[in-house]
């Protein structure tokens, strides 16, 4: 696995799969990322999370946990698979993990998971079968 790290924020290349992923965050919020190859390249280790976030936000959210204050914290897993994905993650857990059908219906509402949409039919497609 090839590594770029910054302050507050990770990416990795896995070699095996030819896959990239980020994360970012830490008390507040944590996130984790499926990136494209053209999202990875552009990381820099000199970037600020704020930036590294922007780019990996156009990547398929794997993972995230909030615990803002703005209300209760919780956690989402858009993928089952993210601890398989991701090894070397430091994934964090806030409150709650959202239940599938809740997470379902987020995907398909808000345009900023819409990376999300087709794997998340194709598991509730399984489900029924």
């Amino acid at each position: 696995m090839i590594f770029k790290t910054g302050s507050g924020w990770k990416a990795c290349f896995d070699e095996d799969t030819g896959r990239y992923f980020g994360e970012y965050g830490g008390i507040q919020s944590y996130h984790l990322f499926e990136l494209t190859k053209e999202i990875y390249d552009q990381l820099e280790e000199e970037m600020s999370e704020g930036d590294a976030g922007s780019l990996m936000h156009e990547g398929r959210h794997l993972y995230m946990a909030v615990d803002d204050r703005c209300g209760p914290p919780y956690t989402i897993v858009f993928d089952d698979d993210y601890e398989t994905l991701c090894p070397w993650a430091r994934v964090m857990k806030a409150g709650k993990t959202w239940p599938d059908e809740l997470t379902d219906a987020a995907v398909e509402l808000f345009e900023s998971e819409k990376n999300n949409r087709e794997q998340r039919r194709e598991k509730r497609k399984q489900k029924k079968q």
